[in-house]
């Protein structure tokens, strides 16, 4: 009940961040800033509980997640005023990631994300070479026609990434076409590399971690229904099907002894 209220208490403070970027009348500014603080001091308090209910500092902060919703308390009790009202702003917009650290299931996504990333690293790499290769090309041969898009190979590499993410880049394909009849082939074959091959790698190498984060955290989950249905009284069958196993056994050690 009490991690319920926090996500409550969460979402509401999401809400009033949201309702101050807007025209609001006078009363309605003053009560949000009344509810502001109400919401920073409730943090406060629910992190010195969570601190006092741990098994000491060195417990506590073994934990990335208990580290980050401490940071994020500390930086919310900035005072809203002065030099520093845009940090103390900034600093409660993010209160709204703390839905992260209180939801297992959210926990396990940003967790299998940050173990992606080396391995997303990697075929970031990959592509950033066949952008380049694609950008000296296209600036080889597509400079003369058009000097804005293909003038140098930073240029094309940007041209690139547009034609990527599919925005309007059959104009830049028609627009190479009517000089280089063949040079759809040019787009077709990156963006097939691009868009579907590479795009594909990082989705699988997610979903990867996520599969074994996933089995981590249903592992850590087993031990506990074990327990649980370790713990139910035997019922009247199992006792008589424990007895009729004795009683079996002891026929089998009779006949054994007499042989």
């Amino acid at each position: 009940m009490f991690q319920g209220f926090v996500i409550f208490v969460i979402i509401v403070s999401a809400l009033s961040i949201g309702a101050h970027t807007y025209h609001l009348p006078a009363w309605m500014e003053k009560s949000l800033s009344m509810l502001d603080v109400g919401i920073t001091i409730f943090f406060a308090v629910e992190i010195v509980i969570r601190f006092l209910a741990s098994d000491g500092p060195k417990k506590f902060f073994s934990n990335g997640w208990n580290i980050f919703d401490t940071i994020i308390v500390i930086g919310s009790l900035i005072p809203a005023g002065g030099s520093a009202v845009l940090l103390a702003r900034l600093l409660r917009i993010f209160r709204v990631l703390r839905l992260v650290s209180m939801i297992p299931e959210l926990r396990m996504l940003v967790n299998a994300l940050l173990k992606a990333i080396p391995r997303m690293g990697y075929i970031a790499l990959l592509m950033f070479v066949i952008f380049y290769i694609y950008g000296a090309i296209g600036s080889m041969l597509f400079a003369h026609i058009n000097d804005f898009l293909w003038g140098d190979v930073s240029v094309a590499m940007l041209t690139l990434f547009r034609v990527s993410t599919f925005e309007s880049w059959t104009s830049v394909m028609y627009e190479t076409m009517a000089v280089y009849p063949l040079s759809w082939l040019y787009y077709l074959s990156f963006i097939f590399l691009t868009a579907f091959v590479f795009l594909n790698m990082m989705v699988g190498a997610v979903l990867d971690v996520m599969t074994q984060e996933t089995a981590v955290m249903r592992a850590e989950e087993q031990p506990a229904e074990a327990l649980t249905s370790a713990e139910q009284p035997a019922s009247a069958a199992d006792v008589a099907e424990l007895k009729a196993q004795i009683a079996e056994l002891k026929g089998l050690l009779t006949q054994k002894s007499a042989s």
